[in-house]
């Protein structure tokens, strides 16, 4: 991959929000550092202190915790185009609770918590980037979470279907069970339903 399908997808994803001089694209480009992942690789672990926030240039990732009896709990699925961190763990330097697992052969370009402070500094747009960023992703958490109190298991899998149909294709279905409360048995037995009809 060369260096202009490398920014080229964040350039144009940065584009879709703001607007930024080529001066301004050069320095954010700059303060970005590409990380290649393993298929199972992990991003980071829960009680390391999470330092990036992360873009997507191609694969697929997970964020999950696992709980006291060894569970795990997938919280997110994050593809192409998609940003991924554990925001708690960056805005307060405090040791994640969250693991982000690559699920594929992933190609990620990292921004590091100092450098995206410097950013907001040199170009004042990208606060709004961000922050139209976190908006977008507390509204996709709040739907998740008012899906899970009012809707059945079958109405929460196929809204997943409707909204990420490419991402349900692609992750393992062990994992998409556990973001949808829900055993890989009973899931089967959805999409065994479902491919009956």
């Amino acid at each position: 991959m060369d260096q202009q399908d490398l920014y080229g997808l964040l350039l144009q994803h940065v584009a879709r929000h703001i607007q930024l001089t080529p001066e301004e694209q050069q320095y954010f480009v700059s303060l970005l550092k590409p990380r290649r992942l393993q298929r199972r690789q992990w991003l980071l672990q829960a009680g390391d202190i999470c330092r990036y926030e992360y873009f997507i240039i191609q694969g697929c990732l997970r964020s999950y915790i696992t709980d006291r009896n060894d569970v795990e709990h997938v919280l997110h699925f994050a593809v192409e185009d998609w940003w991924i961190t554990d925001l708690e763990s960056l805005l307060t330097q405090s040791p994640s609770q969250v693991s982000i697992e690559a699920l594929e052969p992933s190609c990620v370009l990292q921004l590091e918590r100092e450098a995206l402070q410097n950013l907001y500094q040199k170009v004042p747009a990208f606060e709004r980037f961000f922050r139209i960023l976190h908006q977008n992703a507390y509204l996709a958490q709040n739907r998740r979470i008012l899906q899970n109190i009012s809707h059945t298991a079958a109405e929460r899998y196929e809204a997943f279907l409707e909204r990420y149909p490419a991402i349900a294709a692609r992750v393992p279905q062990k994992y998409l069970a556990s973001y949808l409360g829900m055993t890989p048995v009973f899931l089967s037995q959805l999409r065994n339903h479902k491919a009956g009809k």
